[in-house]
Parts: structure tokens; C-alpha cells; sequence
């Protein structure tokens, strides 16, 4: 089945865009502005959250994403062999994995790398981040960088169809929660805003940090927003004949725990990393991507099934992401500036659900949309700041890579302890054991539960969509 041929406005054409001026209501200032709302249910739940409970599928996924890149070569796949012009300055250490070697920015992670699968050998085909991300993320076979994603990413279409599957079934806390999400260049495409992850932004690790409008506890606020509730009933009579693809009808399957998180003040326990103890939160980083992670786990173990998180911002260095060509960056300085909070925290996340007994029921992966050239580059730098050098002097880089890279996965179940995949002698080319997007799709679509091989969604023009054209999940990880 050929998917370019087929015709998708993308989120901008969905039914909410004529509409939505009307139907704003805003509940508390929280932003939840969907239709939806307009048929909110209290439907909290009465279990505790905070405590490990199933989540609709009974699994999660955890995705830490690496916007722009990470080099594979000075992290999860060194070629000490290799000429000065591709191996880079770092030494590599033995791992957990006999025979393998990481380099020696991550030894954290090479001291437990018996509780990962390596993967070497991933590859795709769209150097650019914007179609690289979409090709990763949503399969997307265009290697032409667009301004908005044709096709939804496997976030939004578990969301969706888990969802579906759970319809009914009362909850507090969303099925999709995004810790400063990648958003940049994905999301729900034709099956429309509602299936976008409940977002938190910030830096955790901040005193002051507080999920905003979650668990109000003021009472004038709550029968505030009652109120407005009991006004869907008398709404719920209005002619919905506008509502021609039933997005009201589909928000109404999930998004009626939006009262919930907004009046019940047990919802705050998932979001709180006050919770835990001084240990555990050191244990994983007192900084933005340590207290990330931490918070993913957290919502995981409390029945999350879809989590993600971006490891950018200033801990990444002057340019904020991890898109290392020499313009930006000294890539060597600036892997090193990132790589012990980068390290810790996966670690801990890592360590902490095998401890904590969940390592069969949470899924972690590890990856950016691509990697970088194994062949160094030398520009000069644009700026000075974090891991560059003063505008004008010339620095190392490497650029975007799609023919090789690595990712990690850990937990879920899968026999840990691998690596699976090579590159060649130069990390150029993926050469044994090629996985490519659909497979990685097809991969944590079943840990999910979800059968991707079987599975169309209808786009916008009523056109049944394969959520996986191409791609079978990866054995080892699953």
C-alpha cells in the first residue's frame, strides 16, 4: 500500500478549527481547552495514585529523546581502530556486556549494561530533523522535511487506540503524559489535538516547580468548574449534527479524568517528587533531565501508559539540543559538558525499575532521530557559550547521520545484556541486523498489546491508514 499517494490536510484541517473559539472554556486556567470539556464526567477513580496500578494496557513506555542526535561513536558504538578522522578523543571501557566497550563519557551505563539491549544498527532515510523525527516516530516515508507531521506518531496512536480499548473505564491520570515533550516536529496529525499528550513544562529540579491546576484544593475554585460541568448537560441537548467526524464523541473516551485531575488533590502524588526521598531524588540528578526521569518513572509505576521526555535545554549546551555540527558546537566539549547528567540519569532510571520490580511492565528507549558522521567536520563556531568555543574559531562537529546509528532499550520484559546490530569498521554503515523505522514502531507498538501488522486507522478523507507499513518487531526486544 503506497502511502504518499494519499491525501492528508494534517491537524490544521481537523473539525475543531472552525469551532473552537466557541468552545472555549478554559477550566481553571489549565489550558484545557478542547470540545471535550464541554463533556467532562467525574469519573475519578478511588485508587490511590501514586501507587503501581495498571495502566490501560498494563504496560508503559518510557521515551527519552534526544533532540538533534547523539553521536554514536563517542557514546554506544567506539571505533578505536578507526583514523583520527572518524574514532574521536575517547577512550573506550568494557561494559557489563563481554566483549563490548562503550567510550568513557557513560561508565554509569556501561556498569549496568547487562540490564540493556544495545542497539547498533538502527538507520533511516531523512537527514533533516524535522522528517528525520517524523520517519522515526510516525513512519513517515517523505524525506522531505514539512512544516506540520502527515501522519500521526505511535504516541498519539496508542493513545488513541488504548483509548478506545479502556472506553468507559474510570480514570484519574492521563494515558499520555509529556515531561517537556518532543513536540517540535510530531504529534497527532489527522486524528486531532485531543490525542496530544497532556504536557508539563518546566525544570523539576527547580524548589518552586509545581504541576500547574492539578488537584486544586480550593473550594469556591471547584464548584467553580462544577458549574461548568453541570452546563454540558444543558449543551448535551444542542443540535451536534457540526460534529461531522465525532470528535466529541472520541475526547469524551478519555478525556473525562480532565475533572478529576483538576478537583481531586490525590492526583497530585504522581507528579510530586517531594515523595521521594532525598536519596533516590540525588540518586537520579538534582537537575532538569535527573528529576525528568524520575518524574517519568513515577507516572509510569501510577499507571501512565505513554510517557515522554526531551533531554534538552541548557544542560545540552549553548545550542540547547544535542545537533552538534561544528557551527554549534565543539561536539567533543560538548558531550563531554552533557554526558554525567546524561549518564546519571538514565542509570537511575534504569536501575530504579528493575529494583522497584517493574522492569516487566515498563518499556525505556533511548534515541534521537538519528545519529551523527563518523567523519569529523571542522567549521568555525558561531557563538561562544556551553561546549563552543569564541564566534569565529574553528571547532570539531559531526553532522546529521541516518545510515548507522544506536539507540537503548531496557525493562519491558526483553532478555537484556545484548547488542544487537554492527556498523562497519567507520560507523558508517548499519551492516548487520538492519532495523529501520517500522521495525522500531512495530517494536514498542507490542509491548503495547497492539498488533501493528493488523491495525488502520482512518485518515481525514475516510482512507484506511496502516499505523506500520513496513517493519516486523525487533526478536531481541521483545
Amino acid at each position: 500500500m503506497n502511502r504518499s499517494s494519499r491525501s492528508c490536510p494534517g491537524p490544521q484541517a481537523t473539525v475543531f478549527t472552525g469551532r473552537r473559539a466557541f468552545m472555549k472554556f478554559g477550566l481553571a486556567g489549565a489550558g484545557l481547552t478542547l470540545p471535550g470539556l464541554l463533556r467532562l464526567r467525574a469519573a475519578a477513580s478511588e485508587t490511590e495514585v501514586g501507587q503501581s496500578v495498571p495502566s490501560r494496557s498494563g504496560k508503559a513506555v518510557i521515551l527519552v529523546w534526544q533532540p538533534g542526535g547523539c553521536s554514536h561513536i563517542d557514546t554506544y558504538d567506539p571505533k578505536p581502530l578507526a583514523s583520527s578522522e572518524y574514532r574521536g578523543p575517547f577512550a573506550q571501557i568494557a561494559t557489563k556486556i563481554p566483549g563490548y566497550s562503550f567510550t568513557e563519557l557513560i561508565p554509569r551505563q556501561a556498569a549496568i549494561a547487562d540490564k540493556m539491549v544495545v542497539l547498533r544498527s538502527m538507520y533511516q532515510l531523512a537527514p533533516g530533523h524535522p522528517a528525520g523525527t517524523m520517519q522515526l516516530l510516525s513512519g513517515d516515508p517523505d524525506t522531505r522535511d514539512k512544516p506540520a507531521p502527515k501522519y500521526p506518531d505511535w504516541m498519539s496512536i496508542a493513545h488513541y487506540l488504548l483509548s478506545q480499548r479502556a472506553a468507559g473505564v474510570p480514570r484519574t491520570l492521563p494515558g499520555y503524559i509529556g515531561i517537556n515533550p518532543p513536540t517540535e516536529y510530531n504529534g497527532p496529525a489527522y486524528l486531532g489535538d485531543a490525542y496530544s499528550p497532556f504536557s508539563i513544562s518546566g525544570d523539576p529540579s527547580d524548589p518552586n516547580f509545581v504541576v500547574p491546576n492539578i488537584g486544586l484544593t480550593d473550594v469556591g475554585e471547584i464548584g467553580r468548574i462544577q458549574r461548568k460541568v453541570q452546563l454540558r448537560e444543558r449543551l448535551d441537548t444542542m443540535d451536534r449534527a457540526f460534529d461531522s467526524a465525532n470528535e466529541l464523541g472520541a475526547l469524551d473516551q478519555f478525556e473525562s479524568q480532565a475533572l478529576a485531575l483538576l478537583t481531586d488533590p490525590s492526583t497530585k502524588r504522581a507528579f510530586d517528587l517531594s515523595l521521594e526521598d532525598n536519596a533516590t531524588r540525588d540518586r537520579y540528578g538534582r537537575n532538569s533531565w535527573g528529576q525528568q526521569l524520575l518524574m517519568a518513572r513515577r507516572l509510569a509505576e501510577a499507571g501512565v501508559d505513554i510517557i515522554t521526555t526531551s533531554l534538552n535545554g541548557k544542560l545540552c549546551g549553548r545550542v540547547r539540543n544535542w545537533d552538534d555540527h561544528a557551527v554549534n558546537h565543539n561536539v567533543f566539549e560538548a558531550l563531554r559538558f552533557r554526558a554525567a547528567a546524561y549518564d546519571q540519569a538514565v542509570t537511575a532510571l534504569i536501575e530504579d525499575i528493575y529494583q522497584r520490580g517493574l522492569d516487566e511492565r515498563i518499556l525505556v528507549c533511548v534515541t534521537g532521530e538519528f545519529g551523527r558522521t563518523p567523519k569529523i567536520s571542522y567549521q568555525p563556531s558561531t557563538g561562544a557559550g556551553d561546549g563552543s568555543a569564541p564566534a569565529g574559531t574553528k571547532q570539531p562537529g559531526r553532522d546529521h547521520w541516518v545510515r548507522g546509528f544506536s539507540n537503548i532499550w531496557s525493562g519491558g520484559g526483553i532478555r537484556v545484556g545484548q547488542v544487537v546490530g554492527a556498523t562497519d569498521k567507520l560507523g558508517e554503515d548499519a551492516v548487520e541486523r538492519r532495523c529501520g523505522p517500522g521495525d522500531f514502531l512495530a517494536t514498542i507498538y507490542h509491548h503495547l498489546g497492539i498488533d501493528s501488522s493488523n491495525v488502520f486507522i482512518e485518515d481525514l478523507s475516510g482512507r484506511p491508514t496502516p499505523i506500520v507499513d513496513h517493519g516486523k518487531p525487533i526478536p531481541e526486544l521483545i
